[in-house]
């Protein structure tokens, strides 16, 4: 019996049951970053709606255009790239396994972003290149990774 008791004692350190929990840990923090993304996907919300708010009231001729379109676009893909990264989280919950594709894409929507935003009176050429060839990278991996599923 005594010998029982102590085999008990370190079972949790064989193979089966310890990746058993590693994978309750993963879904616990998988479900931990799901619901900060969704505090993080509220505060843009808020922000954006602020934002519009305070263009919209605003009582100079110049009104709605005197907050550029690219603020304003800018915020709009903030809350695109929080959904897709809480797309990213919740397939990862599903399925266990980390979509490539989804990645890729969302990848390329804050790329997208960064050019909208972009001030290119503050802007090097290195840094230009630097997004080239990120988008370019992106662009190529997500056609390999399209080819490859279709």
């Amino acid at each position: 019996m005594g010998g029982n008791k102590k085999g008990k004692r370190w079972d949790w350190l064989s193979a089966e049951n310890f990746l058993h929990g590693i994978d309750s840990i993963e879904t616990i923090v998988s479900k931990l970053l799901s619901i900060a993304m969704l505090v993080v996907i509220f505060v843009i919300m808020v922000d954006l709606m602020r934002f519009l708010a305070v263009a919209l009231l605003d009582p100079s001729p110049a009104g709605f255009f005197k907050s550029t379109l690219s603020e304003i676009f800018g915020l709009f893909l903030s809350v695109l790239i929080a959904l897709e990264i809480l797309e990213n989280i919740t397939a990862y919950l599903k399925k266990h396994v980390v979509q490539v594709e989804l990645v890729i894409v969302t990848s390329l929507t804050a790329v997208a972003r960064k050019i909208i935003i972009l001030d290119l009176e503050k802007v090097t050429g290195v840094s230009l290149i630097g997004l080239a060839v990120a988008i370019l990278a992106l662009s190529i991996s997500y056609w390999i990774v399209r080819n490859i599923h279709s």
